[in-house]
């Protein structure tokens, strides 16, 4: 189901409101890091309506993107974090928000020590057309009939395309702090994918929201209240993770559920999540005589490709698949085992990821293979020699 109108400007007059003044049912309890909150005006930190903090997934250098960036909060907590080396981009569709958060751009960068923080006026299910040259548009060509529309259309396409407020691949890290669920259930589908969108191959986002535990019904999705109170557009917690997924993400994992419910209306509970995600599976499958083991504690798991991994087996995968599961967020859990021989690029052949096999331990043995121990007898009993 899908909100009414009115619920959609329902969200841009109460983060408005938001924006001049504290409307503390918008927000969750949070504990941010109080050292990076030090260089922030107060207003900024009273304005600030989230229900978690993504900004811990923060690395030094990457180029960050905040989703629903409101006053400014996260994306200020990120600039310290990324360094003189990084940048923040923060995106909002609220006018109130966006010079809340622009307005000290200068203040916080002096207090900091660099300024690498811009906000962007757009929509975060369509990161591609950048609202303020939009407008800047149409102050040169006012819509007034049929033909100014056709034209309003063409430039939105050209913009998108040619000069793209998030191109594609640009991002190492996606951030959202409980926005979300405010979007549209029609526009959510093209949210994620726009996620992904922007993301480099192995970049991540990292997404607090609020999710439910059972299907809104139709009359709460249709109270404009709730909606823009993050209430009646939560999506159901699995169909959450289900969205990153079908968006062509993996790794997918919840690093934080809130135990209570932030809210509970007619029986159906509201609380903060927050999910972790990759991006980087696209590619081809090659053979290079690699393998992994999964270490355990399960008798047998199942990747997000269908790749299944019996505890202590051998299991061949591919080069794609190698990289990923020897990295973030498995390689704790794997060890990975290189070929006896290493394949080339050139010499590499399509490697078949829908037939699971275990990989011969002849194709992965390393050492050397010892002739001064007699077959029988161990290499540490009298006589051997590698003790």
């Amino acid at each position: 189901m899908n909100p009414p109108i009115s619920s959609l400007e329902a969200v841009k007059e109460r983060y408005a409101k938001g924006a001049r003044d504290q409307v503390p049912e918008l927000c969750c309890p949070v504990d941010y890091d109080a050292s990076l909150l030090e260089v922030l005006p107060e207003e900024i930190i009273q304005r600030d309506y989230g229900c978690g903090d993504p900004s811990r997934y923060v690395r030094g250098g990457e180029t960050v993107l905040d989703l629903g960036s409101g006053g400014g909060k996260i994306c200020y907590m990120a600039s310290q974090l990324v360094g003189p080396e990084g940048r923040v981009i923060g995106v909002d569709a609220t006018a109130d928000m966006l010079e809340l958060s622009r307005r000290y751009l200068d203040e916080v960068g002096e207090r900091i020590g660099w300024k690498n923080v811009e906000f962007r006026h757009g929509h975060i299910q369509d990161l591609a057309l950048d609202r303020d040259e939009l407008d800047a548009w149409l102050r040169e060509h006012p819509v007034t009939d049929a033909a100014g529309v056709e034209a309003l259309e063409a430039e939105m396409a050209r913009l998108r395309v040619e000069s793209p407020m998030i191109p594609d691949e640009s991002v190492d890290l996606v951030l959202s702090n409980c926005v979300l669920n405010l979007v549209d259930n029609r526009d959510k589908v093209a949210m994620f994918r726009e996620i992904h969108r922007v993301l480099k191959r192995g970049g991540r986002c990292a997404i607090s929201d609020i999710v439910c535990d059972e299907d809104v019904p139709e009359e709460l999705q249709r109270d404009p209240e709730l909606w823009s109170g993050c209430i009646s557009g939560a999506m159901r917690e699995d169909r959450f993770l289900a969205a990153f997924a079908d968006a062509g993400l993996y790794g997918i994992q919840i690093t934080s559920f809130q135990s209570e419910p932030w809210a509970v209306v007619g029986g159906i509970e509201f609380r903060s999540m927050t999910v972790v995600a990759h991006k980087g599976k696209e590619g081809e499958c090659m053979e290079h005589n690699e393998a992994v083991i999964y270490n355990g504690p399960w008798s047998q798991v199942r990747d997000d490709d269908g790749h299944v991994l019996k505890r202590g087996e051998r299991t061949a995968v591919c080069r794609k698949t190698f990289r990923i599961l020897t990295s973030e967020p498995y390689a704790d859990q794997i060890t990975p085992i290189p070929p006896l021989v290493p394949i080339s690029e050139d010499e590499a052949r399509p490697f078949d990821c829908g037939h699971a096999r275990t990989r011969d331990a002849r194709e992965t043995k390393e050492g050397v293979v010892r002739d001064d121990v007699a077959p029988g007898t161990s290499c540490c009993e009298p006589g051997g020699s590698c003790c």
